[in-house]
């Protein structure tokens, strides 16, 4: 693959790219699919607010993930427990309020949402997958979402996928999507997606919606294992400000009109599910790099014998507002890094642990190393900047990709429902 083909979308070293992978850069949907997006009167910018996506295809199938939140919004609830999970043909989204604890109406006004969404879609309610994204607690203008949706039904088209992203985005500083070409063993299929999130972003997803669409022949089974695998390397990977939504939602639906078939435990789904998870792994560093303000991505990993051990330190590391400051400022303050390892690891010491910034290791066995610390500013000056975390003990090892924290991310948080 060209770099010239990866520029627009594909940006991050941390993305794997697949060379049976390419970019179309004019977007568009896949076989099978339409969208469209329109501004209701829910946004007060008066921007596109209300989103529509619809399958022709009767056979689609489909697979979900939602936030595992202890408070889920209306219309996570509604999607979860009066949806064909494994055969969603149509998704119905606003942005600009959440519907999130709004309480019996907020659920009614869900219910209003998807069957005015089945009237658009022409298609059997528990076929509509409803997602809302915006300020929580605050009642939802049900009936400009259906008029909006009305209006939609209207504009849908094949190229729909611009309009249908920008509805769905909140803070977002720009649009999260892209549509791929896939070169499977028997032909060639499409897969596209639209995400929005930039805030409230920690593991079990963000404020983070995506639908992800593609043209190949798969099983629900099948759409289901490869959707789960690949959201626990992208989405479950990220971290903007440790904050866990009420609304997240990944939707994948397979219209099959392409007619090339993912066979399970077959070379078709090993290559369709490596374009999945480059796809997810970049919307998700899209969404760290966004960050409501960010300047900077992290990675951090870390390494050791004890798999709850490394997950914990690399959270603590991640969610560190220190870390994240030093991150935003191109200071490479290993200390820092230390400090949230041995809060995450109480009663531990004196723990042997190793650092390494960007190549250059910082500390050995819990001591400084000596190291060239302008060469080491210099490297960290970039806008992607890696930490490796080495704990006693070896077989386990995990990453968190995060943003850091920025004057912009608490000007955007001071001011947000005001």
């Amino acid at each position: 693959m060209s770099d010239q083909a990866t520029k627009r979308f594909f940006s991050s070293r941390w993305v794997d790219v697949p060379d049976t992978v390419r970019e179309d850069p004019a977007g568009g949907l896949p076989g099978g699919f339409r969208a469209a997006g329109v501004a209701a009167g829910i946004k007060p910018s008066g921007g596109k607010d209300v989103a529509l996506l619809v399958s022709d295809a009767p056979e689609t199938t489909s697979a979900a993930r939602f936030t595992r939140s202890g408070v889920l919004a209306a219309p996570v609830l509604l999607t979860q427990e009066r949806c064909n999970l494994e055969a969603i043909r149509a998704v119905v989204a606003n942005s600009g309020n959440a519907n999130a604890a709004t309480g019996g109406r907020g659920l009614d006004d869900a219910a209003k949402m998807q069957g005015a969404g089945a009237m658009a879609a022409g298609v059997e309610a528990d076929r509509v997958a409803v997602a809302s994204t915006g300020v929580i607690g605050v009642p939802l203008d049900s009936q400009a979402v259906v008029s909006g949706l009305a209006r939609a039904r209207g504009e849908l088209r094949a190229d729909g996928d611009a309009d249908f992203a920008a509805a769905i985005m909140t803070t977002d500083a720009f649009e999260k999507r892209a549509t791929l070409a896939v070169d499977l063993p028997d032909g060639t299929v499409r897969l596209s997606a639209q995400a929005k999130g930039a805030g409230m972003i920690q593991p079990s997803f963000a404020t983070l919606l995506c639908f992800v669409q593609t043209d190949a022949v798969l099983s629900a089974e099948t759409a289901d294992l490869l959707l789960g695998v690949c959201v626990k390397r992208s989405f479950d990977r990220i971290s903007v400000d440790g904050q866990l939504s009420t609304n997240d939602t990944v939707i994948l639906m397979c219209s099959g009109a392409s007619g090339v078939a993912v066979e399970p435990e077959s070379e078709a789904e090993l290559v369709f599910g490596h374009a999945l998870d480059a796809l997810l792994r970049q919307l998700a560093l899209s969404m760290v790099r966004d960050g409501e303000g960010a300047k900077r991505v992290g990675r951090v990993v870390v390494r050791g014998g004890h798999l709850a051990s490394v997950e914990e330190a690399a959270r603590a590391v991640a969610n560190s507002p220190l870390v994240k400051a030093a991150l935003h400022g191109g200071d490479p303050n290993w200390g820092r890094i230390v400090q949230s390892v041995g809060m995450a690891l109480p009663e531990t010491a004196p723990l042997p642990v190793d650092v390494t910034i960007e190549g250059v290791r910082v500390c050995a066995r819990g001591a400084a190393a000596e190291f060239d610390k302008a060469d080491l500013v210099e490297r960290v000056a970039g806008e992607e900047v890696e930490y490796v975390v080495d704990l006693p003990g070896d077989g386990a090892e995990t990453e968190v990709f995060f943003s850091d924290l920025s004057h912009g991310y608490v000007t955007i948080n001071a001011e947000y429902t005001t």
